[in-house]
């Protein structure tokens, strides 16, 4: 009897381990829009590991495998499954309200483009589109992320946002709310794989930090990098502007995984439930 308790208590011991380790407690936001840590299990090789049939990154966190899944704004709460050679795992998606958001835009375009503008916009999109499902292998420098500008939050993640009345996109990002020019540092090394002026993101980069995790970083006044350029955290690339579809100077921040914008504040230690 003795024997099978130490047992028991072991396995207790380890389970929480598992279920309290960094990773998870620094992460793990199972939401629409939010991030879910699941463990894949000890073996010696990393497993491969798909959600919504899109790659996600996978680190090993002391003798455990963790998938790091992001979870698209629309994603329905409920059961979801993440699929690995090591082993198919389940989970749940729970719920979470976002508020709503009422913008005043003088320019109308940016509201209702015309047509010569939807095309350019359908091309920017393709283009953007696939730079969020770059995925390359090695595992991010760092996880818990550096803010890329030192300033309070003026606009949250998920946020419903209505312009002149009329509901477009949520917001897919943070906006922080600094004064045009102040520098924008990436939060982790990574690589520039794409920059240039978009009709609404107005001066852009894209950051990969590695295995589908991108920082995207709009709005920009000038940028700094020049594509291709291996980028060591805190290094500038860019300042802050309002280039694009923006009211006033300020510094939007997207994070993709696995090709799903989740709320960077998770990375920052900022969420709110």
């Amino acid at each position: 009897m003795p024997r099978f308790l130490s047992a028991l208590l072991l396995l207790c011991l380890t389970a929480n381990a598992h279920a309290d380790s960094y990773i998870t407690r620094l992460l793990n936001k199972p939401v629409p829009g939010g991030v879910a840590v699941l463990d894949l299990g000890s073996g010696n090789a990393a497993p491969k590991a798909f959600f919504q049939g899109k790659p996600v990154m996978v680190v090993k966190e002391q003798t455990q495998w963790r998938a790091i899944v992001g979870l698209p704004l629309s994603l329905k709460p409920g059961p979801a499954q993440v699929t690995s050679d090591a082993g198919n795992v389940n989970f749940t998606v729970g719920n979470k309200k976002y508020p709503e958001q009422h913008i005043t835009l003088k320019n109308n375009r940016m509201v209702n483009p015309n047509p010569d503008d939807l095309k350019r916009i359908d091309s920017e999109l393709a283009i953007q589109t696939t730079a969020y499902r770059t995925f390359t292998p090695g595992t991010p420098s760092n996880l818990l992320l550096d803010k890329p500008v030192d300033g309070p939050l003026s606009s949250r993640f998920g946020v419903r946002r209505f312009f002149n009345g009329e509901e477009r996109n949520p917001h897919a990002g943070l906006d922080f709310a600094v004064p045009s020019g102040t520098p924008i540092k990436t939060p982790a090394s990574g690589k520039v794989i794409l920059m240039g002026n978009f009709f609404f993101n107005g001066n852009t980069v894209f950051v990969d930090h590695g295995q589908g995790f991108i920082s995207m970083f709009c709005h920009l006044s000038r940028i700094d990098v020049k594509l291709g350029q291996i980028v060591p955290r805190g290094t500038v690339v860019g300042r802050v502007g309002q280039s694009g579809r923006a009211t006033g100077p300020h510094m939007h921040w997207n994070i993709s995984l696995n090709d799903a914008r989740v709320d960077p504040a998770i990375f920052i230690n900022a969420f709110q439930p």
